[in-house]
């Protein structure tokens, strides 16, 4: 390229004397025929003066270009080794011309380019650090699912090493975490499931969100002492209600006798035998919460989903309940129904209704009404069951609490109801194990909607099949925005 370069600079210079010699003998060319008449020797010198200044012209001409040509080539190595990464390259031009103005235009880049690029290496080690310190494994790809960064854990929980390049499908064989990943590829939404395969003897919470560049970054939480802290509660309380439910039946049935076939008790012994059968009879309705609700938090826990119209659901649950109806002044009416098919267990979902409709006339009884319906949600495949009662209702700030176990909005009040604040954490892990969701709605005094969606049916030929709680629990899913 320099000789390139050379060549263009002397050819330059000899056209310019070229030019200059032409335009000088056409000026003076009438001069020159009147000193050539007048001195006939005169034109051998001129010739001979005019070759030496060209020569001369045409040296200093290469010497000039030359050095031209050698600082474009310090210019050109100095921007391939800029190329190469070599940010501490430098021209340091000393001259005043407008190459060095370039050169030093470069340099100027060249050292702002270093100081960011150090600047986002000691972010990027910083950052490194953070993600590696970190108790929950972490791995990020790109949009074509191959590895461009992983924590130390999860190159330690790994089954085998995971290499920057490869597919994430190539190193991790756990499903879970694969399907969580390609969702949130695929569907640029945040997604989470449980892995269970990943490490042996190891629990994972799953959780995959989409980058900006069109990757996804998946971490993986450690959740191995949670469950097992779970399963045990679980167990205790199911085997704890278990050993209470023979004794409070026997205690219910002796005082029932006592106070049916002893006239001869006192009044005074007869108020305090209908305090024990209501507190024995309150404790026996608490164990048998207690073993639902460890049931359907179980993994054994099984649905026999088929698919059943929404209407049938509603009729069945206010025709169940009508005895319950009739010992209260409270009104339940069936509202507008959908007449779409959904996956449903008709047992499972009695209880549920059950549960709602007897919370509705326990403590929206004031409003002597309550409504029950269902509406399908246009372009969800979903199907919205209500309950609604028009008492009181429920203050904001208890509204996303209230599914939780024992919690209870005005504790005096419901323990004068009887309520063992069971019911709705039941009915909340019913409907999650149908697929669904649950939410409540309210204003104070404009009563309380609880929604519970399901999914709809396939189709009406939909095969009855055993589902388990567990795989639905494990099985990927959006999260809510």
């Amino acid at each position: 390229m320099t000789g390139r370069v050379f060549t263009k600079l002397l050819l330059s210079f000899v056209l310019v004397l070229l030019v200059g010699t032409v335009i000088l003998d056409l000026s003076l060319r009438p001069l020159l025929e009147h000193s050539l008449r007048e001195q006939p020797h005169a034109a051998r010198d001129l010739m001979l003066a005019s070759g030496l200044a060209l020569a001369a012209a045409t040296l200093l001409a290469a010497l000039f270009a030359r050095r031209v040509a050698k600082r474009f080539e310090r210019i050109v190595l100095f921007a391939n080794r800029i190329a190469a990464g070599d940010l501490s390259a430098r021209l340091e031009e000393t001259r005043l011309d407008e190459i060095s103005d370039v050169a030093r235009a470069l340099d100027a880049t060249a050292s702002r380019l270093e100081q960011s690029f150090h600047a986002l290496e000691a972010s990027r080690r910083e950052l490194a650090a953070l993600l590696d310190s970190m108790q929950e494994a972490v791995v990020a790809v790109n949009a074509q699912g191959q590895v461009i960064w992983s924590n130390a854990v999860m190159q330690r929980i790994s089954p085998s090493a995971v290499i920057e390049g490869r597919r994430l499908v190539e190193l991790l064989r756990d499903p879970d975490v694969l399907a969580c990943v390609e969702g949130a590829l695929k569907e640029r939404v945040n997604f989470n499931g449980k892995a269970l395969t990943v490490f042996p003897g190891r629990i994972f919470e799953v959780n995959a969100a989409p980058t900006p560049g069109g990757g996804a970054v998946a971490v993986l939480h450690d959740v191995t002492s949670v469950e097992r802290a779970e399963k045990t509660r679980r167990d205790f309380i199911a085997n704890v209600s278990h050993e209470l439910r023979t004794p409070l039946t026997s205690i219910s049935g002796y005082v029932e006798t006592l106070l049916e076939g002893n006239e001869q008790n006192s009044p005074q012994a007869r108020e305090f035998l209908a305090i024990i059968l209501k507190n024995a009879t309150r404790m026996n309705r608490l164990t048998e919460d207690l073993l639902a609700l460890a049931s359907v938090e179980s993994g054994d826990y099984k649905l026999k989903l088929q698919p059943m119209r929404a209407s049938a659901l509603v009729e069945d649950a206010i025709d169940s309940l009508t005895g319950m109806v009739l010992d209260s002044d409270v009104t339940l009416e069936a509202g507008e129904t959908a007449d779409t098919l959904v996956l449903a267990d008709a047992d499972a979902l009695n209880q549920v209704f059950g549960n709602l409709i007897e919370n509705a006339m326990k403590y929206g009884k004031s409003g002597k009404r309550v409504l029950a319906g269902a509406q399908l949600l246009e372009g969800q495949n979903m199907v919205e069951f209500f309950v609604r009662d028009f008492g009181p209702g429920i203050a904001s700030e208890h509204l996303d609490r209230i599914f939780e176990r024992f919690y209870r909005v005005d504790k005096a009040r419901s323990r004068e109801s009887g309520g063992t604040g069971l019911g709705l954490a039941i009915v909340k892990h019913i409907v999650i194990a149908h697929g669904g969701s649950i939410r409540a709605e309210s204003e104070l005094g404009s009563g309380v909607t609880f929604l519970f969606t399901l999914p709809c049916a396939p189709d009406k030929k939909a095969m009855v099949a055993p589902v388990s709680v567990t795989a639905l629990d494990t099985a990927p899913q959006i999260l809510s925005k």
